[in-house]
């Protein structure tokens, strides 16, 4: 094929080009970039390696009209498609959890607090745990406390003992004290309220790759953060120094008032920018808020 007939395909196939067509080109490679985000910070990545490669040599058989290695190399692809199913529905699953906690996914499907509803019920309730933290911190206390959001943490909330209390620097003081009997474990807050304590957290997905100095209790933060959208504060009982977990992440060296900004920038929609210990963070309030 000339130059020329090159040049008229291409300009014949764009001219049929509408602007469907490109909205659907545009979601489909969102998508992919989605999942190429997905698999490589997971083990799925080396597989994806392995099944690009069989795939070229197929394409290569195939252009060589080799007749036994195509029909191979087709059948396992076929049962590679489930096997990933099968072998990767750990990842499938935080994939549909993450789409389903954005706040795109939240709002468009009604679920969650108003503003005031949310005010009313965490601003005392954030108060509680940031002079219970900084008290914490002054005794080298340890303690573990999980902010749930909208994904329900009841697998975690079944391992420890209910409370129904409500937060206050006695309470979270009791219960971190080390002789008593819910000191070993997390606090689970919802709604404003210490639902449950002494709650057992599930293990960080790479804790080989996490730092040897951390303790078991910056490790289950992190392992929670990792499997659910939740807050979680901690109190070293080494150190005294307050650290939070989220997505996977944890930052240190909280003061009062960097962790009182930080949860409120979390838990009430209000766009702001926080400057945290390290980094720039950007997250959200309520206007109403600013208003006050």
């Amino acid at each position: 094929m000339s130059f020329h007939e090159l040049k008229s395909a291409f300009l014949s196939v764009i001219s049929t080009i509408e602007l469907i067509d490109i909205i659907d080109i545009a979601i489909l490679a969102y998508l992919i970039y989605l999942l190429l985000r997905l698999i490589r910070e997971t083990r799925a990545g080396q597989l994806v390696k392995g099944i690009l490669f069989l795939v070229a040599g197929y394409f290569i058989s195939v252009f060589l009209q080799l007749k036994v290695i195509p029909y191979l190399l087709n059948q396992a692809l076929d049962i590679g498609l489930i096997a990933m199913i099968v072998l990767f529905q750990p990842e499938l699953r935080r994939m549909l959890e993450k789409a389903g906690r954005t706040r795109f996914g939240v709002r468009f499907l009604g679920i969650g607090q108003s503003a005031d509803e949310l005010t009313r019920t965490w601003e005392p309730a954030i108060e509680s745990v940031c002079d219970s933290c900084v008290e914490l911190s002054a005794t080298c206390t340890g303690a573990l406390i999980v902010i749930e959001r909208q994904v329900r943490l009841g697998e975690q909330i079944e391992t420890g003992t209910i409370l129904n209390a409500t937060p206050s620097k006695e309470i979270f003081g009791n219960i971190f004290y080390p002789k008593t009997p819910l000191h070993d474990g997390a606090v689970i807050m919802r709604d404003g309220m210490i639902l449950a304590a002494a709650c057992f957290l599930p293990k960080p997905q790479k804790d080989a790759q996490i730092d040897k100095r951390l303790g078991s209790r910056h490790r289950a933060a992190i392992g929670m953060s990792e499997n659910s959208d939740a807050l979680i504060i901690v109190v070293s009982e080494e150190t005294g120094q307050i650290s939070t977990a989220m997505n996977g992440i944890l930052v240190r060296d909280y003061t009062r008032e960097k962790l009182k900004k930080f949860l409120e920038s979390e838990i009430f929609e209000e766009k702001t920018e926080i400057m945290l210990p390290g980094k720039m963070f950007f997250s959200s309030h309520s206007e109403r808020r600013k208003k006050k």
